[in-house]
């Protein structure tokens, strides 16, 4: 259903705008799917994540193509690329650039910023909890104001930005937790898992005999954000927009209706994530090539939107609890 103050002729306009765009994105998706092998659910929540104009956190075992995904996305959405590998060595710097002492002939000494590799449209952060916390935090005010300041001089970042970052789950030795303040600011936690038989037997055959054609790219930047601010126009029903309150609240201990909830967990999702997935909802409805998100998004988008944004207590890890089963629980109740 349309809002209801939109005119006839600019309700035609928004329904031309959403076919056409999401006609666009099935081919972002097709070209995507050609180089990465049984990865729809990463691929899909990936793009959910950018088409929402926000980060991704994208948590896998090595070796099942994240680097490749993040590559892939930068071509075909037309986005300039770099990629930082985070050490413990790493320094705020590195990422965010630093001044430089010019000498010129005429003797006149001034400082010169030189940006660093976050000055970009899509960052992938490569195995990001291996920097250290302060390293780590020089991420915060790019990540959520698309600035950065170095030497108390603010500097803008280019439009759009969006930082993909990966973690490994399984080797935690000289690694570093991300801070919860950092964690809110990814829209989406994906994980990435071992692809099905098939698939894997389809990428074993396409990446070790002939080289592979490169992917094409199918949108460009100035696109990509005509996209993001098309999404944000999209109808959401009054019962979508009530499972989405429902379902925050209800983690939080505080509000909870659940026993369990009040019981196992630490502390729930805050406001922000009410607002993703207001905006992965709408993004997953037009890659679906529908005209309003439905409260099945809501259910789908409820792990990646809640699970890096909820912590148990004690007593549910001494039961053997996990998040995944407080999501469960939340999502049984819409």
């Amino acid at each position: 259903m349309m809002p209801s103050h939109l005119t006839t002729a600019e309700t035609d306009a928004l329904l031309t705008d959403i076919s056409t765009l999401g006609a666009r994105l099935a081919l972002v998706r097709r070209e995507i799917g050609r180089v990465m092998f049984g990865q729809d659910e990463t691929i899909e929540q990936s793009l959910i994540a950018l088409l929402s104009g926000g980060h991704a956190l994208l948590v896998g075992v090595p070796g099942l193509g994240k680097s490749r995904l993040v590559e892939t996305l930068g071509v075909v959405l037309g986005l300039g690329t770099k990629r930082v590998q985070f050490t413990p060595d790493l320094m705020p710097s590195d990422i965010l650039g630093s001044e430089v002492l010019d000498e010129p002939e005429n003797g006149r000494r001034s400082f010169r910023f030189l940006p660093g590799p976050v000055f970009c449209q899509l960052l992938m952060a490569d195995e990001i909890n291996r920097a250290s916390p302060r390293t780590q935090s020089a991420l915060l005010q790019a990540m959520q104001e698309q600035r950065v300041s170095v030497a108390g001089v603010e500097h803008a970042l280019p439009r759009p930005f969006h930082v993909l970052a990966t973690q490994n789950p399984i080797e935690q030795e000289g690694t570093y937790p991300l801070p919860e303040a950092q964690l809110d600011r990814f829209l989406l936690e994906i994980q990435v898992r071992y692809p099905e038989r098939d698939a894997e037997r389809a990428m074993l055959l396409a990446t070790t005999g002939a080289p592979e054609a490169p992917p094409a790219a199918v949108l460009n930047a100035h696109e990509l954000i005509a996209a993001q601010s098309l999404i944000r126009r999209l109808p959401v029903g009054e019962s979508v927009i009530e499972a989405i309150i429902d379902l925050v609240r209800n983690g939080r201990p505080e509000s909870s209706q659940d026993d369990s909830i009040t019981r196992h967990v630490a502390w729930g999702p805050g406001p922000r994530a009410a607002q993703a997935m207001m905006l992965a909802c709408r993004a997953r409805a037009l890659l679906d090539g529908r005209l309003a998100p439905s409260r099945e998004d809501v259910v789908a988008l409820a792990a990646p939107v809640l699970r890096h944004r909820m912590a148990l207590n004690f007593s549910a890890r001494a039961e053997g609890l996990g998040v995944a089963d407080m999501i469960a629980r939340l999502v049984s109740r819409i």
